[in-house]
């Protein structure tokens, strides 16, 4: 076994394999950019190598600044995690000659399965199906547009190179297929350096299967049963489970057989995942899946894999790169129970999902480690008090649950992100929990399209309820006891003559509140709200968690202060609320609809908006591109292009002025 080992990546993942690494006596080095210096996978590795600026290409993707790290500390191998270097065949070249050992599969394994058109040919001699479509090299507009009408709509665009949903675009009109192929090769290029796409046919009702493998430099592969990860969201994966739903034996058997058969075909070692896409009008089929892509390496949701089999698969990652053979054969792997992943993004749903950035002032979770076995499982590269930088992916954590069932394992799921409390930046949870309380996902009736097709049912858009209100008011003024309250506190509302009256103001959603508060006796209150009053019981619970009791409705709230911000946390939900200064000036607001401004830090990467242009509303204005995806803004109205501010290539950060348009009265 190596004595130690670089990560050549960051956060959730970095944590993941030091606290592997450090089970096993290996010592582990991380590097990091300027953005983490004081990121937690730099403080829990051995060492740290500090690689360059925040900027992915000028720190995480200099190959050779890191085998350098890896060099000048004595580290044997690399570890390169997920995304950046991961799948960079040119990369576990450059790790061999500087005689280190690549923790992954071989260059030529990742050349084979690294572009999608050429993987797809090469699963073809293996015998494994693969979905209609054209992977050639022809990628003039017109003639890819003449083999989808070939293939027959709906179709996807895919960028060969790509990964995470990027340079993938779905296609329902012909009218829409230069603009979205157009789309496509820019993410591609933006992402992967490769702008080639390929198109194929799009299953009306899929469902995204995908098979765990593992191979040893011995000749032994095998599957590590399925995963499905259908929940999904601009094809980005949201909540992943293991085993499938309905799933049955004889189709895991077929599945696992060509995962195991196109893993072999290309001399596979280490850990890696082929994804299929499933019919699931009719049930699952030995001959309704079809071949679409191979990931050589890591993936995201893998400890769900983990959770149904025993293994650690970054323990078996470490040792067959050490040449070891795998220390079991497919006979002797079975499933035990049912687990899911849940990924927690800084992002606002409501606003199309865009990514949020922000400072986590308070950031708890039921489960206390980054990494521990069990029920329950949280894995996270992030503390309180980090930023969630525009710089990289806006993940802060994984939740995993492992339960005996399918149905015990979801409402686990569902307690444990009622729990997930996360202060500073919008996040997903509500949504989440909404997902897990879903109908047909509890029915196990999962495809691709769910989360589309009923997407207005799972964003959360409620206003905080009165009680919620009510107990923000009054911890805004210090009324109630706090974790970190001050003994006196009781004795504030204390008065020889008459009962105290006092006045609160709090803003929620840039909407001010304001509430009397009239201290009836320790922890009960009177809130008047103009001609209505309600009377609020408030007591601490444990922690941060409170018992309210609302005109006799009672209910558990989790509150935190964090100087001027109050948070409140209930069933899933979050509430932000800020205590205005009352010694600061009011801030003039914008004059709605006459502006546009950027709702997030990213590069502008085209500007199709001209001063004197009549735009209608809706009207696509900009492509910003946001952590390596790209957002249209569109015209807030009809009216005229006053002036544009920005132009192609320019960097800007949330709320810089983009676009001024005339106003309504000209």
């Amino acid at each position: 076994m190596f004595d130690k080992i670089l990560i050549a990546n960051r956060g959730e993942i970095a944590c993941r394999v030091i606290m592997t690494a450090r089970k096993m006596g290996v010592r582990t080095v991380a590097v990091y950019s300027d953005a983490d210096a004081q990121s937690q996978h730099v403080s829990l590795a051995d060492e740290a190598v500090h690689i360059g600026p925040s900027p992915v290409a000028e720190s995480y993707l200099q190959a050779d600044r890191i085998i350098q790290a890896a060099l000048d500390t004595g580290a044997q191998a690399i570890h390169p995690g997920y995304g950046f270097l991961s799948e960079n065949p040119d990369f576990v070249r450059k790790v061999g000659a500087a005689g280190l050992t690549f923790i992954g599969p071989s260059a030529s394994a990742i050349d084979a399965m690294g572009l999608k058109d050429a993987a797809k040919s090469l699963m073809v001699e293996a015998g494994v199906p693969v979905v209609p479509g054209y992977q050639g090299s022809n990628q003039d507009v017109a003639f890819l547009a003449a083999e989808a009408d070939k293939i027959g709509y709906p179709i996807l665009i895919k960028a060969r190179a790509g990964g995470g949903g990027k340079g993938m675009r779905l296609v329902e009109n012909p009218a829409d297929f230069k603009s979205e192929f157009e789309a496509a090769q820019r993410e591609g290029q933006s992402s992967f350096g490769d702008p080639i796409c390929l198109i194929e046919k799009y299953i009306a009702q899929p469902r995204h299967v995908e098979i765990q493998v593992f191979g040893d430099q011995h000749g032994n592969v095998v599957h590590l049963f399925e995963r499905d990860c259908s929940l999904q969201r601009r094809y980005q994966k949201v909540i992943e489970e293991a085993p499938a739903p309905d799933m049955p034996p004889a189709v895991r058997a077929a599945m696992g057989k060509a995962a195991v058969e196109a893993a072999k075909a290309i001399g596979y070692v280490g850990a890696g995942t082929v994804e299929f896409i499933a019919d699931g009008s009719d049930g699952l089929k030995e001959d309704g899946f079809w071949f679409m892509e191979m990931n050589t390496r890591l993936q995201v949701e893998h400890p769900v894999t983990e959770a149904i089999t025993g293994l650690d698969l970054v323990a078996l990652q470490l040792r067959v790169a050490a040449g070891d053979a795998l220390p079991f054969c497919q006979d002797d792997l079975s499933i035990d129970g049912w687990a899911f992943e849940a990924r927690i993004y800084a992002e606002d749903v409501p606003k199309g999902f865009l990514p949020a950035i922000g400072t986590l002032n308070h950031l708890a979770f039921p489960a206390g480690t980054t990494f521990e076995t069990g029920s329950v499982r949280i894995d996270s590269g992030i503390r309180s008090g980090d930023d969630i930088s525009p710089f990289y992916d806006p993940m802060i954590a994984k939740v995993i649950v492992h339960g005996p069932d399918r149905r015990t394992a979801l409402k686990m799921l569902t307690a444990v992100l009622a729990q997930c409390h996360v202060g500073g930046a919008t996040t997903n949870i509500a949504f989440l929990s909404a997902l897990s309380k879903h109908a047909g996902f509890q029915a196990g009736n999962v495809d691709t399209n769910l989360i589309a097709r009923d997407l207005e049912e799972l964003i959360d858009t409620t206003t905080p309820a009165d009680h919620i209100i009510a107990a923000a008011s009054v911890l805004s003024l210090g009324l109630v006891p706090t974790e970190t309250g001050d003994p006196w506190q009781g004795l504030a509302n204390w008065r020889h003559w008459s009962n105290a009256t006092y006045t609160s103001r709090i803003v929620h959603d840039a909407e001010p509140i304001s509430r009397k508060i009239e201290p009836l006796s320790e922890g009960r209150f009177l809130v008047h709200d103009g001609d209505t009053s309600r009377t609020i019981g408030t007591v601490l619970k444990a922690g941060t968690q409170y018992t309210l009791d609302l005109d006799g409705v009672q209910s558990t709230l989790g509150l935190v202060v964090q100087g001027r911000s109050i948070f409140a946390f209930q069933d899933g939900r979050s509430f932000a609320f800020e205590i205005p200064d009352p010694l600061a000036g009011h801030a003039e607001g914008a004059d709605g609809g006459d502006n546009v401004f950027a709702p997030m830090p990213g590069m502008v990467t085209i500007v199709s908006a001209k001063p004197g242009q009549s735009v209608t509303e809706g009207d696509s204005l900009f492509v910003l591109e946001a952590m390596k995806m790209e957002h249209a803004l569109r015209a807030p109205r009809d009216g005229i292009v006053a002036e544009v501010l920005v132009q192609p290539g320019m960097q800007v950060v949330d709320g810089d002025l983009l676009l001024q348009m005339e106003p309504e009265d000209e």
